[in-house]
């Protein structure tokens, strides 16, 4: 069975989390995304020391790319885009792409000559993504941030925290990867749809906050509908009610349970032995009753005993696992969703699954993430270059 997006050519100028996710997206569901990387650090980041070893993408060695989920199933080629020659291959590939994803700064790839105003003249069926923190427009749109600032402008990180009001800060899944990576990806998959229509390119602009906001459109709605602000660690959905919880197992591990309806709160205080809980106010004025027994009965057996047992009857149970537990699980290995490899070099490696099912089947993997520029030559012999052209590119330092 073909991939849904084979066919479709993807030039990837991004760098960070939300672009090379998005794109990580679009290259599993078969899509032929060419990383577009620099030559090298330039201006303020080469000033600083130790920066070269911070850029990743610059210094991958041949470990890095058997680990890297985000960089499977790419290429890569290396230009300088400030140069006149290697500007001229950006615009020769893109002829005849279908998608350029970019995540500068507004206003970056104006000057770098490689904005969509640029690009539509060469390829007018071009869909080109620009995803960044605040969007191309708005009073904050050349602000620099990160995951923590925009799920903070979002209000999301103003409901997570514990009881006692302290805040908790989260991994940044949400906006980067989520409110970013993962928005970006539908937009272009639907700017896809579009121009089969139309038969015309278009211009998509993904804001991380944006996002975030989006995501929270059930909980905008309650608090436009009743007004209440929630207070953190004290909903319904975020540790306040006994029921929706996290707790202690005597192996000092820990168990969630949800089980929210009435059903499904019977049947877990019916497998725990504690039938006189069950008639448990939906409004809260037992909470801390509830809470108090729960702990104390949790801490006699163990996280997976308790899941054996729990497990077998109507509610909402499951273990909290750390990294190294996720492998082993047997749903987790049955929807493939950490897989084993095989890597030239580095052996026998693991990576993430694809979520996607087809017919049953995850895609699988076509290529280990690329090492920076290694694609280079390939890429340039394809569009007609000999390789005297490219070694003069190489010595001028346009390409790597």
């Amino acid at each position: 069975m073909g991939l849904p997006l084979e066919g479709i050519k993807v030039l990837d100028l991004s760098r960070m989390a939300p672009g090379p996710f998005c794109t990580m997206v679009l290259a599993d569901l078969g899509a032929d995304v060419l990383k577009v990387e620099e030559v090298g650090l330039s201006g303020r980041r080469a000033a600083v020391k130790g920066a070269e070893k911070g850029a990743g993408w610059l210094n991958r060695t041949e470990k890095d790319c058997a680990y890297d989920a985000m960089g499977r199933n790419k290429r890569s080629i290396s230009l300088n885009l400030k140069n006149d020659a290697a500007r001229e291959i950006f615009y020769k590939l893109a002829r005849t792409a279908d998608v350029i994803v970019e995540e500068f700064r507004p206003g970056v790839v104006k000057r770098l000559g490689v904005d969509y105003e640029t690009i539509k003249k060469i390829n007018p069926e071009i869909i080109y993504l620009s995803v960044t923190g605040y969007g191309q427009t708005g009073p904050y749109r050349s602000m620099v941030g990160h995951d923590l600032n925009y799920i903070s402008l979002a209000g999301a990180q103003g409901t997570i925290g514990t009881p006692n009001g302290d805040h908790a800060i989260p991994w940044n899944f949400i906006a980067d990867f989520a409110g970013g990576g993962l928005t970006a990806a539908v937009a272009v998959l639907s700017a896809l749809v579009g121009r089969q229509a139309t038969g015309k390119g278009s211009y998509v602009d993904v804001a991380m906050a944006d996002g975030v906001v989006y995501l929270m459109a059930s909980m905008f709605e309650e608090y436009y509908k009743t007004g209440d602000i929630p207070d953190r660690g004290k909903g319904r959905l975020d540790g306040g009610d006994p029921r929706y919880s996290i707790y202690r197992t005597r192996d000092d591990k820990y168990i969630a349970i949800s089980s929210l309806e009435p059903w499904f709160y019977q049947g877990l205080c019916q497998a725990m032995g504690l039938e006189h809980l069950s008639e448990f106010d939906a409004f809260g004025q037992q909470d801390r009753r509830v809470r108090e027994e729960l702990e104390k009965a949790f801490r006699t057996r163990t996280r997976d005993e308790w899941f054996e047992i729990l497990s077998r009857v109507d509610t909402c149970v499951g273990k909290v696992y750390s990294l190294d537990e996720v492998a082993s699980d047997p749903q987790v290995q049955a929807r493939e969703m950490i897989i084993d490899l095989q890597h030239p070099t580095a052996g026998k490696v693991r990576q993430v699954g694809v979520p996607f099912k087809f017919e049953g089947e995850a895609p699988g993997l076509r290529r280990f993430a690329p090492l920076n520029g290694e694609n280079t030559e390939e890429v340039l012999e394809s569009l007609g270059y000999s390789l005297e052209q490219v070694e003069k590119l190489r010595e001028e330092g346009a390409v790597k």
